[in-house]
């Protein structure tokens, strides 16, 4: 049985809102009623109260190649193949219980990488510790 920790929805998305706007170029526009963000391409998808069959709260982001089945292989309790973006390579990752944030971060950083475009990808290289 698992067990669902609640999880404050606002502060859940500020948070998140706040790792990713600090990227170079990123905007934020409301995909299927959550918070998306975009860098020419959207890159990461919050769901701070669930969505279809996953009632938790957790994000969706691109991923590099091979990625995803490297997350879902070592820790499938966290990870997961989301539904629509998850056959292009995006991963899932689930926000309840105690979240560890430098994973976040990273997950955000590579989700924007794996879209960016390379000029994006060289400021944000430049700029050392953006965070």
């Amino acid at each position: 049985m698992t067990t669902v920790v609640s999880v404050d929805g606002e502060a859940l998305e500020a948070r998140v809102r706040a790792i990713c706007l600090v990227l170079p170029e990123v905007t934020e526009k409301p995909s299927h009623g959550a918070p998306a963000f975009y860098v020419k391409k959207q890159f990461l998808m919050l769901w701070s109260n669930g969505h279809h069959d996953h009632d938790f709260p957790h994000l969706w982001c691109a991923a590099p190649p091979g990625a995803q089945a490297d997350h879902v292989a070592t820790d499938p309790k966290r990870f997961f193949r989301p539904p629509y973006v998850g056959g292009r390579g995006w991963v899932g990752l689930r926000l309840d219980g105690k979240v560890d944030w430098g994973l976040v971060e990273d997950l955000c950083e590579d989700a924007y990488r794996a879209v960016a475009p390379a000029k994006l990808i060289a400021v944000l290289d430049a700029g050392g510790d953006f965070r």
